[in-house]
C-alpha cells in the first residue's frame, strides 16, 4: 500500500486504535441496517456524522502517534524524506 521506510513502525496506540476501528466498523453496520430497514434519513445522517467523526479521531491517534514515534526517528536518523511524506498525508487525510 505505501512505501518502506528505514524507521520503526512500533506505536504505542496501536491496541487502542485497532479497537476505536472495531468500535467504528460495528457502528457503520449499524448505520448501514437502519438504511436497509427504511429509518428515517435524518437519524442515518446523523449516525453517518457519528461514523465520520469517531473515523477522524482515530486519524488524528495515528498522525500523532505517527509524528510522535515515525517522525521524530527519521528526522533524528536524517531521513528527510519522511517529511515530505508527512505533508502529502496530511493533505490526503485533510480532504
Amino acid at each position: 500500500m505505501g512505501e518502506e521506510h528505514n524507521h520503526s513502525h512500533s506505536h504505542k496506540s496501536t491496541k487502542a486504535v485497532v479497537n476505536r476501528l472495531s468500535r467504528a466498523i460495528g457502528h457503520l453496520e449499524a448505520v448501514k441496517k437502519m438504511v436497509e430497514e427504511g429509518r428515517d434519513c435524518s437519524e442515518v445522517l446523523v449516525q453517518v456524522s457519528a461514523v465520520k467523526s469517531a473515523i477522524n479521531n482515530i486519524g488524528k491517534i495515528i498522525l500523532q502517534d505517527h509524528i510522535e514515534n515515525c517522525v521524530v526517528d527519521a528526522v533524528e536518523t536524517g531521513d528527510k524524506k519522511v517529511l515530505t511524506d508527512l505533508n502529502q498525508a496530511i493533505d490526503k487525510f485533510m480532504k
